[in-house]
């Protein structure tokens, strides 16, 4: 069996180049990497290709520029194909979508008589690649959407509500087309919880082309954790970070509630430290450690950074000198995925928590794997955590609300063992790369042999009228 992962934002490269420092090399990437190695690893038979953009330019790895390339130590079965499309410059994937159309034929033309037995398609952008691919070849696929663009929309209009301006940027008319596409055709939709589900999938944007009660259509599928990075086992280079640690002056006779998500508006770092910044008895507790990837030291290069991210990073400079915290707070800059979790696990040993109050987490992969490193977390409480941490699993706070972060975070200090060890077992249980691979092969082994629509007709990609409709109804 042969699989596609089409992925035409961001990238994937040998080194994990600038993975997770930038909006469009998320997440998403490590999800599809990981699934993607756990398939070949698990399936002798079982070939997969990641299919992405292929561009080239100054400031990025000279790896983007390669048709194919391989993984160090995974199995040659799984390749990185990077197929061309619109000029060589790297294209933000606001930007990708007149491009789609072009980046598919050349996926067929790539293949030629040898095109592969399934795809899976991520984001919108892939999953309108996905259905042209089909259209065309016949080929079927599942579709993980990890976020929709209508519930991105809806909050922004609430603050910006000129469409026509939101839409000149994030190109919302051709997002929510193609996601409506995509729950169209899609053999099977993936989700990582039922939350995600019934929420995301529900919008009035996308009911007419989706029933979310329609089980055969749905898979849920939980995302996992990389167990041979994030674990509690400390190797001879997790000690060099710890020396490093150490080094660089960090508060070491305290525990810390660590922030470590990219600076994005929706990760919401902000309420985190102000609920600190309000609690003196948080703050005789713990100091608060801020993991910022790429930046040596924040006070003096938060200039340097781009403006959305510069503008997130000032706010918290501010909070913490209006309130004279700069002897309490920690800023940390870790350059690798290894890296991270060796800190996880450096300030786990020191009974820290890790700390997430985005405005809505549509998994919490994060969560999970500071807690498989030994670290408490205390999350969100809307999206995917609430999912994975129910049943007093974990502590969920209302990211609006700084007391209830200050509440929960207290509240895991206080009953610090009994939490470690729910989340350690929870991941060992549920949380896996391997039981995510597993849930994929079963969707796609379940449709193959099928016989499949192709030919059909396709509206323009442009769902302008209808969203304008959808705030008028509001």
């Amino acid at each position: 069996m042969h699989i596609l992962f089409l992925n035409p934002q961001g990238n994937f490269d040998q080194k994990d180049s600038h993975l997770t420092e930038h909006a469009d090399f998320g997440g998403q990437l490590v999800y599809v990497k990981e699934i993607s190695k756990a398939l070949v690893e698990q399936y002798p038979g079982l070939n997969v290709d990641i299919i992405t953009r292929r561009f080239t330019g100054t400031g990025w790895s000279n790896e983007f520029g390669k048709e194919i390339s391989y993984y160090p130590g995974t199995s040659r079965r799984l390749r990185i194909v990077r197929i061309s499309c619109g000029n060589d410059s790297f294209l933000r994937k606001e930007l990708l979508w007149q491009h789609i159309p072009e980046w598919t034929d050349n996926i067929i033309r790539f293949y030629g008589e040898q095109l592969p037995d399934y795809a899976t398609a991520h984001y919108g952008d892939g999953g309108y690649a996905a259905v042209l691919l089909k259209k065309k070849t016949g080929i079927p696929f599942t579709f993980t959407g990890h976020s929709l663009g209508a519930q991105k929309l809806d909050k922004l209009y609430k603050k910006e509500p000129d469409f026509n301006k939101l839409d000149k940027w994030y190109h919302f008319s051709r997002r929510i087309q193609a996601e409506r596409l995509s729950l169209q055709y899609a053999d099977t939709i993936i989700t990582s919880t039922n939350m995600e589900r019934y929420k995301q999938y529900s919008h009035p944007l996308y009911r007419d082309v989706v029933n979310v009660d329609e089980n055969g259509k749905f898979a849920v599928i939980p995302p996992g954790v990389n167990t041979h990075l994030c674990n509690q086992i400390v190797d001879e280079e997790d000690r060099a970070l710890f020396r490093r640690i150490e080094k660089e002056g960090v508060e070491t006779q305290k525990p810390s509630i660590i922030l470590s998500s990219r600076l994005d508006d929706k990760k919401n770092h902000i309420s985190a430290v102000r609920a600190y910044a309000e609690s003196k008895a948080l703050q005789q507790k713990a100091s608060l450690g801020i993991f910022i990837r790429g930046v040596k030291n924040p006070y003096e290069k938060v200039g340097k950074l781009p403006e959305k991210e510069r503008i997130i990073l000032q706010s918290i400079i501010d909070e913490i000198d209006r309130n004279q915290l700069r002897d309490k707070v920690f800023f940390l800059n870790l350059t690798s995925q290894k890296e991270l979790a060796g800190a996880y696990k450096y300030f786990a040993l020191k009974h820290s928590l890790f700390v997430l109050t985005a405005f809505y987490e549509p998994f919490g992969l994060a969560p999970i794997e500071a807690g498989a490193c030994g670290l408490v977390p205390v999350t969100t409480k809307n999206g995917g955590p609430g999912d994975i941490f129910k049943e007093d699993m974990g502590i969920l706070v209302d990211p609006a609300d700084t007391e209830d972060i200050a509440g929960g975070i207290a509240k895991a200090f206080g009953n610090y063992e009994e939490y470690a060890g729910k989340v350690i077992r929870l991941v060992k249980e549920k949380y896996t790369w391997e039981k995510t691979a597993e849930g994929y092969y079963r969707a796609v082994s379940g449709v193959l042999g099928s016989s499949y629509e192709k030919d059909f007709d396709l509206p323009e990609l442009d769902a302008k009228e209808l969203i304008l409709r959808h705030f008028k109804s509001l």
